[in-house]
Order: C-alpha cells, then structure tokens, then sequence
C-alpha cells in the first residue's frame, strides 16, 4: 500500500531532489554570450562598411556571414558548449537560428539526403518559418491596403 505524502512533506521531498537554481549566474552567463555574438556581428558590419559597401549589402553579408558561422561552429560540436554554457544566450541570435536547422540535419544524416536532412533539417526552425513569412505577408498586404 501507498503512503500518502502531506504536502509539507511532498515539499521537502521536491526540494531534496531539485537542483538549485543559479539565475544570476545563468542570466550574466546569457548576457555576456549574446552580447559576444552581437559584437562578433558588429564587427562584420563595421569592416563591410570600411569596405565601401552599401547598407543593404552590409545587412545582408552580416546576416549570412553569422548564419554560417552558426552552421561551422554547430557542424564542429563547438556550438553545443557554447548552448551549455550560455543558456539562452546563444539561442536567441541569428547564430542560434542557424543552429536549430544544421542540428537536427546532422542528427538524421544516416537515415540518407532526403528522407534525413531535407525532411528534418526545418523540425524546429519551421514553424518559425511558416509563421514568420504568414505575419511578413499578411504585414504586407496590411501595408499595401494602407498606403
């Protein structure tokens, strides 16, 4: 027969088993780390720039020059330490985007290109895509009706 446990005593059984959380610490970890990244990104913009190239081109290589530097770091298992350690630091830049559609493709690159990394690179990115490019038209369309 099952003992019924009182909820003090259901308390102190969850606080033995859980583990303490360290939130300042997993907040200064994430900001630090984001802040990283977009400094990383930053610097790309700034040299482009000194480059001579226009905003759009600037945004634009930015943008695609963090993207692969999220799929490298993700393709070297470097990106996961990096996840680890910063929490949602790293997940919440473009590097983080990038992580979340090479990871799973390299997950199911045994079960072959197809069926593997074309069905399930966009597992957890597409729903970001399909409800970012909806809201992008239907912002669109607003626009277009308005002006």
């Amino acid at each position: 027969m099952q003992k019924t446990l009182t909820k003090k005593e259901y308390q102190k059984y969850v606080d033995e088993k859980s583990t303490n959380s360290k939130l300042l610490r997993n907040v200064i970890r994430a900001f630090v780390v984001g802040g990283l990244i977009c400094i990383v990104g930053q610097f790309i913009t700034n040299v482009l720039k000194m480059k001579g190239l226009g905003q759009d081109e600037t945004a634009s290589l930015t943008s695609l020059l963090m993207i692969l530097i999220g799929a490298l770091l993700t393709g070297l298992n470097v990106y996961d330490d990096i996840g680890r350690f910063a929490g949602a630091g790293s997940i919440v830049p473009i590097t983080g985007f990038a992580n979340s559609i090479v990871s799973p493709a390299m997950e199911f690159k045994s079960e072959g290109y197809i069926m593997g990394v074309g069905a399930k690179m966009f597992v957890i990115a597409g729903p970001v895509l399909v409800y970012g490019i909806s809201a992008s038209v239907i912002a669109g369309i607003i626009h277009f009706m308005l002006g």
